[in-house]
């Protein structure tokens, strides 16, 4: 645990705006110490959500950091519910092993759950970290390098050439896009409602994030007048002895039904004067799969992407839908928020769900960062179970609370924090 200048062991303190500077400073040295552009820090200052954002201070000295932004994630079955996400942790490298970022954590999860927010989810720079604080990884997200001098779409869905794709400053049209991603928000677990002001990151672009890549530049999606999707992305020209060997580096893209989404990605494989394709953080059920001629030359790869932490069991797993009928006693494990460990019954269907302390018999027994690995849908209960992190005490439990979980569409985060 950090001290004070008087030796007294130092709490995490809600954040003053006066004290905003010194403790940004802290987070970027923390995560390396590269200045960001002015444009990029101004943006952050004014999302900042001071009541929610913890420091702990050594004198004058910021040594630790946290916040939680007061976001709403779909989750499965479409609702809409309170999260916080958990964001800007850093550990002064001076303060390391004192007990930082536990109290901090500590904090948080306690002032999370007077907020009535039953979810905290978090995108980890380093994944080890969180698991002993409950959170349990629950969204993947693939990155590719797509070899578009070789690789084609052979076969475009009915109405692609109806789709009108069109060159379009990115701020001008920032509303447009906006009101694609909103409609989207609903269809797909992980993804997060856009909050007022966070519309901005999406044009954010300081020379320092272009790789010496071209401004950032959108073309939007039309169909009779009405935008019907859009791509954000930029280009790394080069040129090589035998020519252009450029490339598209995808921001971020989206649409609203089969022929919009594929008159953007037949767009963007044909740029001219570039050969690859390079794109992160795209859902693990991305279409683009679907289309190629042939999907090794792309070079898929899997990462982690939304951590899941329940806070209050009992209404995190009422707040969703379960696609098959679920009828299960949970064993819950949780000795970092203790009011969720013991028996919980989960009832429920596509329809809705209950979940209320039992004394019955358990049938599954898990920790609560299980729970949170498989909440949206896109890990497996039996696949945890087969690793060894999941115990069934009832034959059969598992396989039925496993196939109650699922979804039919993998969850996805495309909103960062």
């Amino acid at each position: 645990m950090a001290t004070d200048s008087a030796g007294s062991a130092a709490t995490p303190r809600v954040l003053r705006q006066d004290d905003w500077d010194k403790w940004y400073d802290t987070l970027v040295r923390g995560f390396g110490g590269v200045p960001e552009a002015a444009e990029e820090r101004e943006l952050w200052n004014s999302l900042t959500e001071f009541d929610r954002s913890l420091g702990v201070w050594d004198g004058a000295e910021c040594v630790g950091t946290a916040g939680a932004f007061g976001f709403r994630l779909t989750v499965p079955g479409g609702a809409s519910v309170p999260a916080a996400g958990v964001t800007m942790v850093s550990v002064a490298a001076t303060h390391r092993r004192r007990g930082v970022l536990t109290s901090m954590m500590r904090r948080q999860l306690d002032d999370v759950r007077s907020w009535g927010e039953p979810l905290a989810v978090l995108t980890a720079s380093e994944p080890a970290i969180y698991g002993r604080f409950g959170y349990g990884a629950a969204s993947f997200h693939l990155n590719a390098e797509i070899d578009t001098s070789r690789v084609r779409l052979p076969s475009l869905p009915a109405g692609t050439d109806e789709v009108r794709v069109r060159y379009a400053d990115p701020t001008e049209v920032l509303g447009a896009c906006e009101a694609v991603y909103a409609r989207l928000v609903p269809s797909r677990p992980g993804m997060l409602a856009r909050q007022p002001g966070w519309e901005r990151l999406g044009v954010l672009d300081p020379e320092s994030q272009r790789e010496g890549a071209s401004p950032l530049q959108c073309v939007l999606a039309e169909r009779d007048g009405e935008t019907v999707g859009y791509a954000r992305y930029r280009v790394k020209p080069s040129w090589e002895p035998a020519g252009p060997e450029g490339t598209v580096m995808l921001k971020d893209s989206a649409a609203l039904d089969p022929a919009a989404d594929a008159a953007l990605w037949s767009f963007l494989f044909g740029i001219d004067l570039t050969s690859k394709l390079v794109m992160y953080g795209r859902p693990v059920d991305d279409t683009w799969q679907y289309l190629v001629s042939d999907l090794r030359r792309c070079l898929p790869r899997l990462r982690d992407s939304l951590y899941v932490r329940p806070v209050e069991v009992g209404a995190a797993l009422e707040a969703r839908t379960y696609q098959a009928p679920v009828d299960v006693v949970f064993e819950v494990e949780d000795a970092f928020c203790p009011w969720n460990a013991g028996r919980w019954r989960l009832s429920g269907d596509a329809k809705g769900a209950s979940c209320e302390r039992t004394t019955d018999a358990a049938d599954v027994a898990l920790s609560v960062r299980e729970l949170g690995a498989v909440y949206l849908g896109g890990v497996s209960l039996s696949a945890l179970a087969a690793a060894g992190r999941v115990r069934e005490v009832r034959r059969g439990a598992v396989a039925e609370a496993s196939l109650g979980f699922g979804t039919g569409v993998a969850p996805w985060l495309p909103h960062g924090f």
